[in-house]
């Protein structure tokens, strides 16, 4: 007998519901058309969400977007707006968005273990007026992702709690794994020609400075 576990693929809804029951009413009854006071003041809360993504095809993408508390405007109980800041220009954000508008947000923030989630239709916009009231130090965004509420939620902490994401036990030391540059330079390399150590040196360093030089 072989010890490789079954491998039952789920297909439907009906077998999904058979596996985990229906859902709870308040879960059904919590998903809002637009957001309502607490939506708005978690969002003016947060420095931190997640922002998902498809391309046309639905290829999946989902991007990490910060910066401090209430940098996302709420612009009426419809619309949010999410400045663009400076990154790595391979655009997969936005170029899904034009694409495909259907977008997906987790909004975090530190020490809650609640998290908003809120789903819409997005366009990639370059509001002068808006952008303008986006400025840090000095640096206004190019642009800017204007997002139409369908729906919004509050989401249950249970995955909080159960990872202890905010615990200051759960921290892990950075140093148990490379830093950001060398493990890019390594998985980049060929076999035969890895990143030498002062290559490595020098792209530390350069990944320093931008933080330092270009974060906005």
């Amino acid at each position: 007998m072989s010890d490789k576990p079954s491998n039952v693929k789920i297909g439907t809804e009906s077998e999904l519901r058979l596996a985990y029951g229906e859902t709870m009413d308040i879960a059904e009854q919590k998903c809002l058309p637009k957001l309502d006071k607490y939506c708005q003041e978690f969002i003016s809360k947060s420095p931190f969400l997640c922002l998902g993504t498809s391309d046309s095809d639905g290829k999946a993408d989902v991007s990490p977007r910060g910066d401090p508390p209430g940098f996302v405007q709420v612009l009426d109980g419809e619309t949010i707006f999410i400045p663009d800041r400076p990154g790595n220009n391979r655009l997969d954000t936005m170029t899904n968005i034009i694409e495909n508008p259907n977008v997906g947000i987790l909004f975090l923030i530190p020490g809650f273990d609640d998290t908003l989630r809120v789903n819409g239709n997005a366009t990639v916009v370059q509001d002068q007026e808006i952008l303008n009231q986006c400025i840090v130090n000095g640096k206004i965004p190019k642009a800017g992702i204007l997002v139409k509420v369908n729906e919004a939620f509050l989401h249950c902490a249970k995955a909080f709690k159960r990872s202890k994401l905010w615990d200051e036990s759960s921290k892990q030391d950075r140093t148990a794994m490379p830093s950001l540059a060398k493990m890019i330079l390594e998985q980049t390399a060929s076999d035969d020609n890895p990143p030498s150590e002062q290559e490595i040196i020098e792209a530390d360093e350069f990944v320093e400075e931008n933080y330092k030089t270009e974060m906005y």
